[in-house]
């Protein structure tokens, strides 16, 4: 794995229980690392610099789609080849990076979308949480024409081209189905690969709520149909 040219992004709000822990998981595959801080509260940057990344901060809290785009914007600018998406909350591994990224070394694909879903998946999600995930799938399907087995997985990673190219416009969580928008939108070439979630009670306390999916869905669903 080309690790000079490969770029680990983080997203963080209030994670200074969970960030140290994070970052030293991802320094074991690269140190090319950039935090966006999105105005946390509490210590979050400070730990983050403190290990020796690369820390951005917002002024003020704008959401985890404006922090996306902050860090990729950072990333290009330093020469990254691929940029992987990894939450800050400590439910993703970074052993799954060196298969996630390898169809874009490979270059069979532009984007790479990380799954709960498939056959060597694992995760401990509720079985409330699947029950919206797999609904989250099938309103994308709908609305995008792009069939995912996980369309909610933060866990991403572009090819420099694709980086460059996708367009997001949503600062909060209504990004991810953005996103996938502007995969259908690009004729991106992409593919989904399993990967491992584990969900604690802290990353459950930091998630997004059932709730909050029905309302960015019913969002979504007026800007689709009354917007354009």
């Amino acid at each position: 794995m080309n690790t000079l040219k490969t770029w680990i992004f983080i997203a963080a709000y209030n994670e200074e229980q969970a960030i140290g822990a994070v970052i030293d998981d991802c320094l074991s595959v690269t140190q090319n690392i950039v935090v966006v801080d999105d105005c946390s509260a509490d210590a979050t940057a400070d730990i983050a610099q403190r290990k020796g990344v690369h820390v951005l901060r917002h002024c003020i809290n704008r959401g985890k789609g404006a922090a996306i785009r902050t860090g990729t914007a950072y990333a290009l600018s330093h020469g990254a080849d691929v940029i992987v998406h990894f939450d800050a909350d400590g439910q993703h591994h970074a052993f799954d990076i060196p298969k996630l990224i390898q169809p874009l070394l490979d270059g069979k694909v532009d984007v790479v979308l990380g799954s709960r879903f498939l056959s060597e998946s694992e995760t401990n999600a509720s079985m409330v949480r699947k029950m919206v995930l797999h609904l989250g799938r099938y309103f994308t399907w709908f609305f995008s024409g792009i069939r995912l087995t996980d369309a909610h997985n933060g866990m991403r990673a572009f090819s420099r081209d694709a980086a460059r190219s996708i367009v997001l416009t949503e600062d909060q969580f209504a990004y991810a189905s953005e996103l996938i928008d502007e995969i259908r939108r690009l004729k991106l070439r992409y593919q989904e690969v399993p990967v491992t979630i584990s969900y604690t009670d802290y990353s459950r306390s930091k998630g997004q709520r059932s709730l909050n999916f029905i309302s960015i869905g019913f969002k979504l669903i007026w800007k689709k149909l009354f917007l354009g």
